[in-house]
């Protein structure tokens, strides 16, 4: 089974893979079902879902009608002002048929002018606040893409004292000096906070090129090799206190799960560098580049 440890102060032990319900997006319920029947082959019990994962929402309702007590769930809200944030929370709530989540998360929370929006007055994070005062939820988060989600997390941090916070980590983002020293003081900050670190984009390859072949079951393309991406998932769970949120496609969770379940090996950086060069591995994110990112993942 895939290990367990506490989801930051939650009292909660997570797998340390997380389901990234992205992947039911454009599913058939039947197709979602046989989907979630693998998250009890490999030990997941934690699920992170949002308001704008497609028809993901609505795939859980049957799988937690009966289910609902076995699983950490998570759902997010990428609206910043105070009513829309909370009428979002609250249709999350009836698409799931579930009378409280354990965790609600402000999606990709990195704009400056958004930033300011959802933390201030008749912003998103009152509403959060009042559900998690109303017993609809039990935790707040924050989550983000891009390469300033780490130093906007600091930020975010020192303005209220979220639960868990979600970014980009892999080996491509850390070879980044910039994005590195961010990653660090963020992860100093949440070890000494005991706040939950959650990361997105493990297995991710580069964006999509015009002239790929293969069908995008995600917005980047993802190291579908089985050797790289075992070191890939290895990177993210070598680092104590790291949780790895499944990507998208479906095609590769079993994958993802079955590195996960197994020893976790040290990264290798001439290995991980073979495989850069070999696969042509790209930041996702460039910072002023391209950190723009359509939400569809975590």
């Amino acid at each position: 089974m895939i290990e367990k440890i506490p989801f930051g102060r939650t009292g909660h032990s997570s797998s340390r893979t997380i389901f990234g319900a992205a992947a039911l997006g454009a599913m058939k319920q039947e197709r979602a079902d046989a989907t979630l029947a693998k998250l009890d082959h490999y030990g997941v019990n934690h699920i992170d879902v949002a308001a704008s994962y497609g028809e993901a929402e609505l795939r859980l309702a049957p799988f937690l009608k009966t289910r609902r007590d076995d699983f950490f769930l998570a759902t997010k809200t990428g609206l910043r002002s105070k009513a829309a944030a909370r009428d979002q929370l609250h249709a999350s709530l009836e698409r799931m048929q579930v009378e409280q989540i354990d965790l609600i998360q402000m999606h990709n929370l990195v704009q400056p002018d958004q930033w300011e929006e959802a933390m201030g007055p008749g912003g998103a994070l009152e509403a959060l606040v009042e559900a998690k005062e109303q017993g609809l939820v039990r935790f707040i988060g924050v989550t983000g893409h891009g390469t300033y989600a780490p130093s906007m997390h600091v930020r975010s941090l020192q303005t209220y004292d979220f639960d868990s916070i979600l970014v980009p980590y892999n080996y491509s983002m850390m070879n980044n000096p910039q994005y590195a020293a961010d990653f660090e003081a963020l992860y100093v900050l949440c070890q000494e906070r005991q706040v939950a670190m959650q990361t997105i984009k493990s297995i991710a390859l580069r964006r999509w090129r015009d002239d790929d072949p293969e069908k995008h079951f995600s917005w980047y393309r993802p190291i579908r090799e089985p050797e790289p991406l075992k070191r890939a998932v290895d990177f993210v769970l070598h680092r104590e206190g790291l949780f790895l949120n499944t990507t998208s496609d479906a095609s590769l969770l079993d994958a993802i799960f079955a590195a996960a379940r197994e020893a976790v090996d040290a990264p290798d950086p001439v290995a991980l560098e073979a495989d850069a060069l070999s696969l042509g591995v790209e930041p996702l994110f460039v910072r002023d580049v391209s950190d723009d990112v359509l939400l569809k993942e975590a």
